[in-house]
């Protein structure tokens, strides 16, 4: 008997297992069970599992990257692939190729847990939503510009509100390239302020077909967009998840221009009725006005303002009186408290001194002679009278005691 190494015994199983065509390809399905998602590398490893059964299973990088839906621990799934031995563990398992969710496609599947996760995190809440502009005068549409749905827009505002102007913006609505389009449509709106509101959509089609409207980031940028968006997604019955994260949801393309306009006929409509309403308001309110001005003249003084005014000339004249010979007595009073005071001035003045004889001395300088000991004799000296003034000489002093 041949003796053989583990890696001989391995690697003869592992040539058993992959020569076995019924086991490369099969389709397996299970529940997941202890799911590792390695993020670094990008590789899936779980198990599958069923009462009393367990798989080992293996997804790789390049493979994963195609699913349209996150793998979660506790799904149940179909995954297409291969059966093989890893030889380093002698651990038999299913190299995973595909997989789909049992029940559900993998689209369909994709979608609920992408909204789930936005509505956790609060981008589709109702207090987010911001109203839309009453009276637009740009409105952004970013679609396709072959498609029906920009006709649409395009005519019904035309009818609606045809002031406004249309800033379309082309892209693609569909496709591995349509989502990285309709981002970079919303931030040069956004940078560029081009609009007021912005209508972000396309017409019909199959889940697949709307599927560039159910992106994550796209459905972000939609939330953070600082002018309202208004998502028209495919017909009526079509929901994307860029519906959830918009301001607005219109069923269709062309409902999103009825939502984005106010009707020009209504709005006229509207005005012409605020016009004869406050036109009544106003003739209402001057006939109660005129009235009250009636009322006012004919019962008071100025209905007849001369009567009212005689009644007070007499009493304004003896007023006038009284205030006149009150003013002439202060006056005579004024001027005989005048004539008093003038009086004692003129008795303290030095010319009336004068006048009485007696003389001001002064010598050098003007200065005022008031004692004997100011002058010696033989000096000049000037003595003012009250006619005029002289010169002298002093020629002899003498002192007065006290008393004489």
């Amino acid at each position: 008997m041949q003796i053989l190494t583990v890696s001989q015994v391995n690697r003869f199983i592992k040539s058993l297992l992959e020569g076995e065509k019924r086991l490369n390809p099969l389709l397996v399905t299970g529940e997941i069970s202890n799911f590792t998602d390695h993020y670094r590398s990008g590789h899936l490893y779980f198990s599958l599992k069923e009462e009393g059964a367990l798989l080992k299973a293996v997804m790789f990088s390049g493979a994963a990257r195609t699913l349209k839906f996150r793998p979660q621990e506790g799904m149940k799934i179909i995954a297409r692939g291969r059966i093989s031995l890893y030889e380093p563990s002698g651990q038999y398992q299913l190299y995973v190729e595909d997989m789909q969710p049992d029940g559900v496609g993998a689209l369909a599947a994709a979608y609920q847990q992408l909204k789930d996760r936005l509505q956790e995190e609060g981008l589709f809440d109702i207090q987010q939503k911001r109203p839309l502009p009453r009276y637009p005068r740009k409105i952004g549409v970013v679609t396709s510009p072959t498609g029906a749905a920009v006709q649409d827009i395009l005519q019904i505002t035309a009818r609606r509100w045809p002031v406004a102007e249309i800033v379309l913006f082309p892209v693609l609505v569909q496709g591995e390239e349509a989502p990285a389009q309709l981002i970079n449509a919303l931030r040069e709106l956004n940078r560029e302020r081009a609009c007021d509101v912005i209508i972000l959509g396309r017409g019909g089609g199959s889940l697949e077909d709307l599927w560039a409207f159910n992106n994550e980031e796209l459905a972000r940028e939609v939330f953070a967009s600082e002018i309202p968006v208004v998502s028209a997604v495919g017909h009526e019955t079509d929901f994307t998840i860029c519906d959830f994260a918009a301001d607005l949801r219109a069923p269709t393309p062309s409902a999103a221009a009825e939502l984005c306009t106010p009707d020009l006929q209504e709005e006229l409509e509207r005005l012409a009725s605020y016009w004869e309403y406050f036109g009544k308001e106003a003739a209402n309110r001057l006939a109660v006005l005129r009235q009250s001005l009636d009322i006012l003249t004919s019962g008071s003084p100025l209905g007849a303002p001369l009567a009212w005014l005689e009644q007070y000339k007499d009493a304004l004249s003896a007023k006038q009186e009284a205030l006149q010979d009150a003013s002439k007595q202060l006056l005579e009073k004024a001027q005989s408290q005048l004539a008093l005071r003038t009086a004692a001035l003129d008795a303290l003045s030095p010319l009336r001194v004068l006048h009485r004889g007696y003389a001001v001395v002064t010598r050098k300088g003007e200065e005022t002679v008031k004692s004997v000991s100011q002058v010696t004799p033989g000096e000049v000296i000037n003595v003012h009278v009250a006619d005029g003034n002289f010169q002298a000489q002093v020629t002899e002093t003498q002192t007065c005691r006290k008393g004489e």
